[in-house]
């Protein structure tokens, strides 16, 4: 390479996006997913012993699931075959093909196909090159964002171990940034950027985990910043402040700290706020989250945890709607998740309210911790072998189907415990027809243990 050659590379290099320049190029500068790369992980000590699987990365947008894939290739020197599903079809695949039986046979080497959002491509895409994943003549690594056991084909899936990347946290996108404000080649070191503390935590909070977007919104403030510095003040320091972030990305910053006080305030607020019936107030603390960066899956796992604490069996289906409300963000991401998400809450505020569930299950765990492993009765022990049968075990069983409206008044509970309630439903909502149901089944229950207890006195 000639000294043309060399100003014309860097100056291409200095084009590309930040989020490509900063790209780790080894596992020592990948930042998070310490469960997937950490020391003695799966994947870190294949690559260290040059075993390499085929597998599919699972995670949420700017996670790592093509930087780690970049890196395996190159830390295991194989060939290595970047693949969109987006843009290619079978007759690309085969000759990514031919090229890998060219690797193998001219340079024994192995080839590594990265297939870039692998759950869009159909079945006879994934069927081309399902042959020769189980021959070892590629080694798969797709990437994806959607759940592979509903994307990926199952012989093709049998054939890889799914690898779940998690959301990067807040410290990772931290460090992420700061790697990138002062590093002088492939980031913004040159400038001599300062960030303000509240700028950052800001930028953190709109990056929502993707370390592609943390770095581009870096990027973009930068560079407008870059273009009105006096060049007589080149070599003084740049602050950004929250302001110019707001100016840039063209998004107010709301005031939210995903680990400080307004975090645990405003979840607490929508918390009561559907405990109290109040939908409109839920809906305004829902969206005062989503507008500030909160993790939506983690306000759906709020919700699903108030379904079955704050309702219960008063609303059956409010657990369901819950969960449903989860995967449809899942599946469908933002802005258009964030429909369902609000559809849960009004749901969820506006169901009868029960703390039947959460009040019986705290008495049941202190019962435990007091009493430790009570025997299970033995009518109601399993009894596989003839022994078990000759010790009693499942005798006196009665079952409950073939006993009128499949119910037979017997305990299950162990003797010390017998006649003692933990589950008390309240008259409200789906509950009320509840407690008229149990309450018959427990007098009878009552009534049969007297008459056993008389009998045995007789």
């Amino acid at each position: 390479m000639d000294i043309f050659d060399y100003h014309a590379q860097k100056a291409t290099a200095a084009s590309r996006p930040i989020a490509e320049r900063m790209r780790p190029r080894s596992l020592d500068e990948f930042v998070g997913q310490v469960h997937v790369v950490g020391e003695d992980s799966i994947v870190r000590n294949a690559i260290e012993q040059d075993r390499i699987f085929s597998m599919i990365l699972w995670g949420p947008p700017g996670c790592g699931k093509t930087t780690l894939a970049r890196i395996i290739a190159a830390e295991t020197r194989s060939f290595y075959v970047h693949f969109s599903a987006v843009l290619s079809g079978v007759k690309e695949i085969r000759g990514v093909i031919a090229e890998a039986q060219n690797q193998q046979k001219l340079y024994r080497k192995q080839t590594i196909l990265f297939v870039d959002e692998i759950h869009r491509f159909n079945k006879s895409q994934q069927d081309a090159f399902l042959h020769h994943v189980e021959s070892g003549l590629i080694t798969l690594i797709g990437a994806t964002t959607e759940n592979p056991s509903f994307e990926v084909i199952s012989p093709l899936l049998s054939r890889c171990r799914v690898i779940t990347l998690k959301m990067l946290t807040s410290d990772d996108i931290g460090v992420i940034i700061n790697q990138a404000i002062k590093d002088p080649d492939r980031g913004l070191g040159g400038l001599n950027l300062v960030l303000a503390a509240d700028a950052l935590s800001y930028l953190i909070g709109v990056a929502d985990g993707d370390a592609r977007m943390a770095l581009n919104s870096l990027e973009v403030v930068a560079s407008l910043l870059e273009n009105k510095r006096d060049p007589s003040e080149k070599d003084e320091s740049l602050l950004i402040s929250i302001k110019d972030l707001e100016n840039a990305l063209q998004k107010k910053a709301l005031v939210y700290d995903k680990s400080g006080e307004a975090h645990y305030n405003i979840i607490s607020a929508f918390h009561k706020s559907m405990r109290g019936s109040d939908p409109d107030a839920a809906l305004y603390w829902l969206e005062r989250m989503l507008a500030a960066g909160e993790d939506p899956l983690y306000i759906a796992r709020r919700m699903v945890r108030f379904a079955s604490e704050d309702i219960g069996n008063a609303e059956p289906q409010a657990l369901t709607i819950a969960m449903s409300a989860m995967q449809a963000f899942q599946f469908l991401g933002h802005p258009e998740g964030e429909l369902a998400l609000a559809q849960a809450a009004v749901f969820l505020a506006t169901a009868p309210k029960s703390n039947s569930i959460y009040s019986g299950y705290g008495k049941v765990q202190a019962v435990v911790r007091k009493t430790g492993s009570l025997p299970v009765p033995l009518h109601i022990r399993n009894a596989p072998t003839r022994l078990m049968k000759n010790l009693g075990y499942g005798q006196d069983y009665k079952y409950a189907h073939n006993h009128k409206d499949a119910f037979v008044p017997q305990d299950y509970l162990p003797e010390e415990l017998q006649g003692q309630f933990y589950y008390t439903p309240s008259e409200r909502g789906h509950e009320k027809i509840i407690k008229q149901r149990l309450d018959k089944w427990r007098s009878l229950r009552d009534k049969h243990r007297e008459t056993s207890i008389n009998d045995e006195k007789d």
